[in-house]
C-alpha cells in the first residue's frame, strides 16, 4: 500500500487523539485517584504523613486521562518504592500537535497534525546492568499491524498498512497503535508508553533543573528561533524544547541530525540525574512524576506514581558507559529511509536483553554530533581494557540459560549513537551553511 494511503482514509478526517479525552469512561478518573493514593507510602518514607497526604492528592489532581495498552497484560504485581523488578520497555512518543500549546508553536487549528515526530524506546535490562534508548527516524517507512483499533471506537479494527512513514502512525491509530508498530518492528513487548507535547518537554526540563549541553559550533536555526554560541549552555523550559526540535541548525540539517542532537541532550541529562542523586531521591522523583502526570498522556500502566518512581530508580546505579543512545540503523530510499540489515541485529540484542555497543573505529557521519573540543585525549590502554570487557552474561527473557554478551565493536559501523559517558557536542550549522 502506498505510504500516503492513510491520508485519504476515513482516519485522516477524525479529531486528533489528544482531543478525545472526553470519551474516556468516568471510572478512569477514579482508577487514577486510587492508584495515586498508593504514592502515599513512597512519599511518607521521606516526608512524613501530612506532606504525604497532600502529595497523593496533588498527584491525583494532576493526572491526565490515560490510554490502555493491550500489552499491559504482561505486567504482574505492584512495584514498591524500590527499583522495579526485572526489565522495562517504555515507548516515549513526541507529538507535534499544537493543540493546547499556546500561540508560540503555530496555529493549533491549521498545524495540528498529531504526528509522532519523536519515537524512542527505552529498554532497561532485566538485571538493570545496562540501558538502551533507541530512536526511530520519523521518515522511516514501516508496516502497521492489523491489530490496531480505532481510538474513538475500540470495537472497530483498523486496516493493516505497509510502507507508511513512522510519524504517521499516531494520527492513524493513537498511542497503542504506535506501540504495536514498534513491537512488530523490534520483536519486543512494550507495556509502558507516554505521549508528550511541546509544553510537556519544557515542563519536564524545568522539573530536573535544566540540562547543561555542549555546542561545538554555533547553532543558528530560525525555524525554532534557536541561536547558541559555541560553548556550554544550561537549557530549561522553552530553550530546552527548541534545542530538541532543532533540525536545520545542526548536523546535516536532516531528521537524523536532529536525533544525534537529541542524544547530546539526553546523555547530558543522564549524567546530571546520576551526579546530583536525583534517581535515588524519592522527593526529587516525585516532582518529576508530577511534571509527567501534568504534561503527558500516559498509558494506564504508568499512572501509578509509585511505579514511575520505581522505574526511574532502576537506572540510578547503571554505569554511564552502559547507557547507550542508538539511532535505529537505516538506509536512504526515495522519500525517506528504511531499516538496514543492521536493524535486525539491534532487534536481536533487545530481544535477548544484551547490551548494544558501538564500533569505536566507525567513521563519523555527516549528521553526527561532534567530539568535545575540551576533552582530554583518550587513554589507549583504557580503550583496550574496555574492548576486552564483555560485560558478563545477560539472561534471555523466559530462559534459565545465559547468553554471553558480544564483545565491544562487534556491531556494524552503521549502528551509530553514543553512551551517556560520552560528552559530545552539538555540531551546529550557521545560516550560511543552510
Amino acid at each position: 500500500m502506498p505510504h500516503d494511503v492513510q491520508h485519504s482514509s476515513r482516519r485522516a478526517a477524525k479529531t486528533p487523539s489528544l482531543a478525545r479525552h472526553g470519551r474516556l469512561r468516568k471510572s478512569a478518573a477514579w482508577k487514577t485517584l486510587l492508584k495515586s493514593v498508593a504514592a502515599v507510602a513512597a512519599v511518607a518514607l521521606v516526608s512524613g504523613g501530612a506532606v504525604a497526604a497532600y502529595a497523593a492528592w496533588d498527584l491525583a489532581a494532576t493526572a491526565q486521562p490515560t490510554v490502555k495498552l493491550e500489552s499491559e497484560k504482561v505486567l504482574e504485581g505492584v512495584p514498591d518504592v524500590g527499583a522495579i523488578d526485572g526489565g522495562v520497555n517504555l515507548l516515549l512518543i513526541g507529538s507535534d500537535s499544537r493543540a493546547g500549546q499556546g500561540d508560540g508553536f503555530g496555529d493549533p487549528d491549521e498545524e495540528t497534525a498529531v504526528l509522532n515526530d519523536v519515537t524512542m524506546l527505552l529498554h532497561i535490562a532485566q538485571d538493570h546492568s545496562h540501558v538502551e534508548v533507541v530512536s526511530f527516524p520519523r521518515d522511516m517507512f514501516v508496516s502497521v499491524p492489523g491489530t490496531c483499533t480505532d481510538p474513538e471506537d475500540p470495537s472497530e479494527e483498523l486496516s493493516a498498512l505497509s510502507s507508511v512513514k513512522m510519524n504517521s502512525v499516531l494520527a492513524y491509530g493513537g498511542m497503542d497503535c504506535v506501540v504495536k508498530t514498534v513491537e512488530e518492528l523490534t520483536g519486543v513487548t512494550i507495556p509502558f508508553a507516554g505521549i508528550v507535547q511541546f509544553m510537556g518537554v519544557a515542563g519536564l526540563s524545568e522539573a530536573v533543573g535544566g540540562v547543561e549541553v555542549c555546542v561545538a559550533e554555533p547553532i543558528e536555526d530560525p525555524y525554532t528561533d534557536t541561536y547558541l554560541d559555541a560553548g556550554m549552555h544550561t537549557l530549561s523550559g522553552l530553550p530546552a524544547l527548541q534545542f530538541l526540535r532543532v533540525r536545520h541548525g545542526v548536523g546535516d540539517g536532516s531528521d537524523l541530525g536532529r536525533i544525534s542532537n537529541q542524544q547530546v541532550f539526553l546523555s547530558a541529562l543522564a549524567r546530571q540525574l546520576q551526579s546530583d542523586g536525583t534517581l535515588g531521591d524519592p522527593v526529587k522523583l516525585y516532582s518529576i512524576a508530577k511534571a509527567a502526570l501534568a504534561n503527558m498522556q500516559l498509558s494506564s500502566s504508568l499512572t501509578d506514581p509509585t511505579r514511575m518512581i520505581s522505574i526511574a530508580k532502576a537506572m540510578k546505579d547503571v554505569d554511564l558507559s552502559k547507557i547507550a543512545f542508538i539511532q535505529y540503523p537505516t538506509g536512504y530510499v526515495e522519500g525517506g529511509v528504511v531499516p538496514s540489515d543492521s536493524a535486525e541485529l539491534v532487534n536481536q540484542a533487545l530481544q535477548a536483553d544484551l547490551p548494544i555497543t558501538f564500533d569505536p573505529a566507525a567513521d563519523q557521519t555527516d549528521f553526527a554530533s561532534a567530539a568535545d573540543p575540551n576533552a582530554p585525549p583518550a587513554d589507549p590502554n583504557a580503550q583496550v581494557a574496555a574492548e576486552g570487557d564483555t560485560g558478563g552474561e545477560a539472561p534471555v527473557e523466559g530462559s534459565t540459560e545465559s547468553t554471553p554478551t558480544p564483545p565491544a565493536g562487534s556491531l556494524p559501523s552503521d549502528v551509530t549513537g553514543q553512551t551517556a559517558a560520552d560528552v559530545r557536542c552539538s555540531a551546529g550549522r550557521t545560516l550560511a551553511d543552510q
